[in-house]
């Protein structure tokens, strides 16, 4: 007998449960038939939303569903408004195509003896006519802006100095004569027009600023003359500060901004347009470092820090910015040279006779500093006048002897002229803010200053700190 009366509890079957047990096993080959075909309905269903999900999210990340399409057709806007493709060297060939027919190459043609091998002329020999045309360089541009019948180029300002002719070459061929409207040493900017008959494309204008570390750009140009040019890579630097010879004579004179890149940028690049992925201008190719294991190391000017520059030299033919007056020698580099033969104090002026980080006036169109000091040809100093005015500075200037830093005046002019200053004064401060050099001189002035401020000047003169407080003019470009 069971110790349980509850079959529930009991360790026997009795065969009223049997029964049971079999009437269940008869109903659950049936339900295992119900179960067996919902969990293929289950995996059908769960298979198809993984791949609608799939299909969606590689959708969001390659911009193959929605948005707005590209220049290349095939890409959208995500929601952050970056646009995106699903195949990058695609949206590359899209971006280059809409901007090469607005890429041209510029040519610099100077007046050369009639020997062979000879150097360009220059100065006086210049001006008489003789001699003959001859391609001097080659550079790069890109047309910016079409009005009144004109089509506008950007180029650097180097790719155009000292030419006496400068052509055109649009991507077809075709050969137009090209005039300088205006240039810019400081920046390295100069705004060339041609005819704007058969000019179709002009280049979209971008953002700098947006510009992101690891992004892809191109640069544009006629590297050597050998025809169109696109080299692609990254975004090193967004914002980086180099310095620069503005004379090409080792005299760091000032400082640019730039942005730099690993897009190749060889001789010939000079002026043509860094472009991003939706084939807009966001720089102008300006130089690269030159050196034994240095490769692609480039830099460009960027289109935000160049814009408000062209737009000037588009409306006025140069760049408005506070006038001091004087030319300029660093007093560093007059100490430097003070073991040297004082007929060698010539080797320190560049081309156009300027000093050591050259004279603070600007250049004009087409102009030198010299020659644009008030746009009237007022008696400027040739390069002759300038070495023996160095010359005489090494032999007169009167200093304490903790005066190691300061810009010399060599000539004064303009406003600094009718301040006073002289020849051989040594200015070492202005507004109270110390100046070494004449870069520093330039940046406090295009910096802080304003057309028409007044400013106050402290300089030595024989040994005595003196004072100067006058009114900044405007620089103006050569008649």
């Amino acid at each position: 007998m069971s110790i349980f009366d509850d079959d529930f509890y009991s360790t026997k079957v009795s065969k009223r449960t049997v029964r049971q047990s079999r009437r269940e096993d008869t109903r659950f080959i049936y339900k295992s038939g119900e179960r067996k075909w919902s969990n293929v309905r289950i995996a059908f269903i769960s298979s198809f939303t993984s791949a609608v999900a799939a299909t969606l999210l590689f959708g969001a990340i390659f911009g193959g569903f929605g948005g707005d399409s590209t220049a290349s057709g095939k890409g959208g806007s995500t929601p952050s408004g970056l646009v995106t493709t699903g195949d990058p060297s695609e949206r590359a060939i899209n971006a280059a195509a809409k901007v090469s027919p607005a890429v041209v190459s510029i040519i610099n043609e100077q007046l050369f003896g009639l020997g062979l091998g000879s150097e360009p002329l220059e100065g006086d020999e210049a001006k008489e006519g003789e001699g003959v045309l001859r391609e001097a360089g080659v550079g790069s541009g890109v047309i910016i802006k079409k009005k009144d019948g004109k089509a506008y180029i950007v180029t650097n300002y180097h790719v155009v100095a000292g030419a006496q002719k400068v052509r055109a070459v649009l991507t077809n061929g075709e050969v137009r004569e090209a005039s300088v409207v205006g240039m810019d040493q400081i920046t390295d900017l100069a705004v060339l027009a041609i005819d704007d008959k058969g000019i179709d494309t002009v280049a979209e204008i971008g953002d700098s600023s947006a510009l992101r570390k690891a992004e892809f750009v191109m640069a544009i140009g006629n590297p050597l003359g050998m025809g169109e040019s696109i080299t692609m890579g990254v975004v090193s630097v967004i914002e980086e500060v180099v310095p620069v010879s503005l004379n090409q004579n080792g005299v760091i004179d000032w400082e640019q901004e730039v942005i730099r890149v690993d897009a190749a940028i060889n001789q010939g690049n000079s002026g043509g347009p860094l472009i991003d992925m939706n084939g807009h201008v966001v720089g102008i190719n300006s130089m690269k470092i030159a050196d034994f294991g240095v490769e692609s190391i480039g830099y460009a000017i960027p289109i935000n820090k160049a814009m408000p520059v062209l737009e000037e030299l588009m409306d006025q033919g140069y760049v408005s910015r506070p006038y001091l007056g004087v030319y300029t020698l660093d007093l560093e580099q007059y100490w430097q040279q003070q073991n040297m033969d004082m007929d060698d104090l010539g080797d320190l002026f560049g081309e156009d006779g300027e000093g050591s980080g050259s004279a603070e006036v600007e250049p004009g169109a087409g102009g030198s500093e010299e020659d644009s000091s008030e746009g009237s040809g007022d008696g400027a100093p040739t390069e002759e006048d300038k070495s023996d005015d160095a010359a005489a500075a090494a032999e007169e200037l009167n200093l304490p002897d903790d005066v190691l830093s300061g810009v010399i005046v060599l000539e004064a002019v303009g406003p600094a002229l009718k301040a006073g200053l002289q020849f051989n004064d040594v200015i070492v401060e202005l507004d109270g803010h110390a100046i070494g050099s004449t870069m520093e001189l330039r940046k406090y002035l295009y910096s802080q200053k304003k057309i028409g401020d007044n400013i106050e000047v402290s300089y030595y003169r024989d040994g005595e700190l003196k004072k100067a407080k006058f009114k900044l003019g405007e620089n103006e470009a050569e008649e």
